[in-house]
């Protein structure tokens, strides 16, 4: 084996070691110091040595521009169509029509059976939802709202701001009130610290926290700060402490964080604001012009020289004005005297001597529509959850596969802000007003066996048995379908598999199944009292593949049978 050299690289810190054929360089430690071995935190590259993004807190990234962001994140949806659209389809997507309670108490944990839940269920049920679409609107202290409009406005707002913000009032002074919580809607701009103090280890943008960073107490501006009518006193904020002492929620705040110790959220929307603006701008200055060229659909073109023209118009003398009117009176003259020929109704008109007409295509959209306009929208619709098509409204180049997949991923991002944001503050909501129904007995509500009233409300004070009392689930939106017939059939399939259950693919329809079936036995038994004979199958025998599957499926299970 040849003997190895070693030499030192002129052109850079290195060792070279020499073999015969080939040279093999050992970058000594201390090269890359720069950015050690990780392209991505390099800064001796054109492209990366610039980007030096602060290294500071999340609260400290966030609420300094927290005001202003929002503000932007406002106006665009009040003054862009597509982003108005975007929060829209959130708050279909996740709310719908109605947002109906189903409780699942655990009874085991309460210590009940599973009579006294179904029992309990159906009451509490039947009785929290009927108040919560109320056209009275109880739920609301301001009266305006149902339950359900909350739910969508607090959607809506989360898409804006990052941020939901609610205060939990008691209005005992309304005697004809059936219960006396309601929630009071406020906007997060108001959240922010006394008389516009700076951040301290304890008061984050009007949040005070303790040493794990859990608020203790919310300082709320008594208006906001963008009112334009005059206020009698100045602004002041009122410090509402997070629960009373008996650890009842006096302030509702969601906040969906994507990092530790971050305090406020932000909007999703703030990551795309600039993009929404420039997108905005092209389409504007683009629609503009095809108007511009569209006003200008013909013109009519003269052989004289244009001095020539302008000369005998008058140019550069006083007379111009009178000379182009003298010329468009003789134009007019002669055509509207000349005879027009017409063949098969077509009119063609004879022009004044010398001039000839030329025709313009209207302007066009010259990027409105156009796949750089497709790829803009693209990238603003990710960070909103929603796919091209659902963004823009255009499913012109769309097939079933493609849809499909397309509100799988939708789906999934809905259902988490569901959890995340709706499910949470209806969840709040339901608690703050089931505490009050337990505590002052307005309600005939079943007790378990053996269990007291009294029992029961000492029970609900217990961590752990409130959870299992209060648990519920939300009905919202319906996922939609697509090709009902095939994701009927699949529903169908997945029951009789055991891979779900009628409650979870009702869910997906927006409907409760217990109703369902209800409805259903009500419909059975009237078509009995009236003799009446419906074909529902409304495919022919052996269509439908699901029944089908279900069918064979039962034959064989039946010939098991009698073979055993």
């Amino acid at each position: 084996m040849a003997p190895r050299t070693k030499s030192k690289s002129a052109a850079a810190s290195a060792d070279v070691i020499e073999v015969p054929g080939r040279a093999v360089v050992v970058t000594r430690p201390g090269e890359n110091a720069m950015g050690g071995g990780i392209e991505g935190a390099a800064r001796n590259s054109r492209e990366m040595m610039s980007w030096t993004p602060p290294i500071i807190s999340p609260d400290a990234q966030i609420n300094q521009v927290k005001e202003l962001a929002d503000a932007r994140s406002r106006d665009a949806v009040q003054n862009d169509g597509l982003t108005t659209g975007a929060v829209h389809t959130h708050r279909d997507s996740i709310v719908g029509a109605q947002y109906r309670l189903i409780a699942t108490p655990d009874w085991k944990v309460i210590g009940a059976d599973e009579a006294w839940a179904e029992a309990w269920t159906e009451y509490v049920e039947a009785r929290f939802n009927l108040l919560a679409e109320s056209t009275d609107n109880w739920f609301d202290a301001g009266g305006n709202m149902t339950f359900t409009d909350i739910i969508r406005l607090a959607i809506g707002g989360f898409v804006m701001t990052g941020e939901v913000l609610g205060t939990a009032e008691w209005l005992d002074q309304r005697p004809e009130r059936p219960f006396y919580t309601a929630i009071q809607m406020v906007s997060p701009t108001r959240l922010s610290n006394p008389d516009g103090q700076m951040d301290t280890t304890t008061i984050r943008r009007g949040i005070e926290r303790d040493m794990y960073g859990g608020p203790i107490a919310y300082y709320i501006r008594s208006a906001h700060p963008g009112d334009l009518y005059p206020m009698d006193d100045i602004p002041t904020w009122k410090r509402i402490p997070a629960r009373k002492p008996w650890g009842r929620r006096q302030v509702i705040h969601i906040a969906d964080r994507l990092q530790p110790d971050q305090t406020r959220g932000i909007s999703d929307m703030v990551s795309v604001l600039k993009q929404m603006k420039m997108t905005k701008k092209f389409a504007d200055i683009t629609l503009q012009n095809a108007v511009v060229n569209a006003t200008y659909a013909a013109a009519i073109e003269s052989e004289l020289p244009s001095d020539v023209v302008f000369a005998s118009m008058g140019a550069g003398a006083p007379g111009l004005a009178n000379a182009l009117g003298e010329y468009m009176t003789a134009l007019t003259k002669y055509v509207g005297a000349s005879e027009n020929i017409a063949i098969d109704g077509v009119k063609m008109p004879h022009l004044f001597p010398g001039t000839k007409l030329n025709l313009k295509n209207a302007g066009t959209p010259g990027g409105v529509g156009t796949q750089f306009e497709q790829s803009l929208l693209r990238h603003i619709a990710a960070p909103l959850g929603l796919s091209y098509e659902q963004f823009s409204k255009d499913y012109t180049n769309t097939n079933y596969s493609s849809a499909r997949a397309s509100m799988a991923e939708t789906w999934k991002f809905m259902q988490s802000r569901k959890k995340t944001v709706a499910d949470k503050l209806a969840t709040m909501m339901y608690m703050l007003w089931l505490e009050e129904d337990v505590n002052y007995f307005k309600s005939d509500m079943p007790m378990p066996k053996g269990m007291s009233r009294v029992d029961f409300q000492k029970a609900f004070y217990d961590a752990i048995k409130r959870e299992a009392i209060c648990s519920c689930q939300w009905i919202g939106a319906s996922r939609g379908q697509i090709d009902e017939l095939k994701e009927t059939q699949a529903a169908i399939m997945r029951i009789k598999g055991g891979l779900s259950s009628y409650q979870a693919e009702s869910a997906r329809l927006g409907e409760d199944f217990r109703r369902t079936f209800r409805q259903q036995a009500r419909e059975q038994r009237m078509m009995q009292e009236l003799g009446l004979t419906f074909n529902q199958d409304a495919t022919q025998p052996g269509a439908n593949d699901a029944q089908q599957t279900m069918t064979d499926n039962k034959a064989t299970n039946d010939n098991a049978k009698e073979t055993q």
